[in-house]
């Protein structure tokens, strides 16, 4: 049976804990992720609006600056009166009266059939197309709940892969645990070797002139940068005053 060593600072913020509701970093960092894997798939469809926006504008105005319509119209009449009562008066109105004739024509034409009929697409149209990008956005956004869950699915029909998948990642971190210290150690020395700043050194020129401004600042430790209580640790070099907090010390 082991037991488990409590987590330091820096590996929180690696680690995912189920209970929590709120998105935690490595959370964070996948859910951001996808988000930026849809920007083209929205950088799409602004383009496709737009172009459809621009091309029924365009349509638009060719339609209306193209728009020819005519107007062609005649009338005709024609009457012929023969008068008399003689015989050869008789003959005339029966043969030339079938000459007379009334006729009106009008007609109206115009190039609507040639032209354009631009159909933009319309406000449900737009919600349509949006709402499949939409649905996606809240998907990335509510997965990662989900995803909390395929250790305990996994746990429960695999409970003997998971309990070595659990042991490989504890002998892990016993490593990186190994390694942290070092890595820190390197760290600060690399920091002990740069020279001061402006202000570093200003500060340091005020505390020697003023020491009760060390009451004043706050302080944080130099590894987890927790901030400084009563129970930090100051370094026992006399001439390195950095602080550090119980567990780093």
């Amino acid at each position: 049976k082991r037991t488990l060593l409590p987590l330091l600072r820096d590996e929180i913020s690696a680690f995912v804990f189920p209970c929590h509701l709120a998105l935690q970093r490595p959370e964070l960092k996948h859910m951001v992720m996808e988000l930026l894997r849809c920007i083209p798939l929205l950088l799409f469809l602004i383009f496709v609006c737009v172009l459809d926006h621009f091309i029924f504008s365009v349509l638009s105005i060719i339609q209306n600056h193209s728009f020819v319509q005519y107007s062609y119209q005649t009338s005709h009449h024609m009457a012929i009166n023969v008068m008399g009562t003689s015989l050869m008066a008789q003959l005339l109105r029966s043969t030339i009266g079938a000459l007379n004739a009334s006729a009106d024509t009008q007609l109206e034409t115009s190039n609507l059939a040639c032209l354009p009929k631009p159909r933009g697409m319309t406000r449900e149209q737009y919600l349509n197309t949006c709402l499949p990008l939409i649905a996606l956005a809240l998907l990335c956004l509510a997965q990662v709940y989900p995803f909390r869950l395929r250790r305990v699915i996994a746990s429960f029909y695999f409970p003997k892969r998971e309990k070595t998948r659990v042991l490989f990642l504890y002998n892990k971190l016993l490593r990186q645990r190994k390694n942290f210290f070092q890595r820190q150690r390197r760290r600060i020395a690399w920091r002990a070797r740069q020279p001061p700043g402006l202000g570093t050194s200003l500060l340091e020129w005020c505390h020697q002139h003023w020491p009760w401004l060390c009451r004043c600042q706050s302080r944080s430790c130099t590894l987890c940068e927790t901030p400084g209580t009563p129970w930090h640790q100051v370094c026992s070099a006399p001439t390195c005053s950095a602080l550090y907090c119980d567990r780093c010390w």
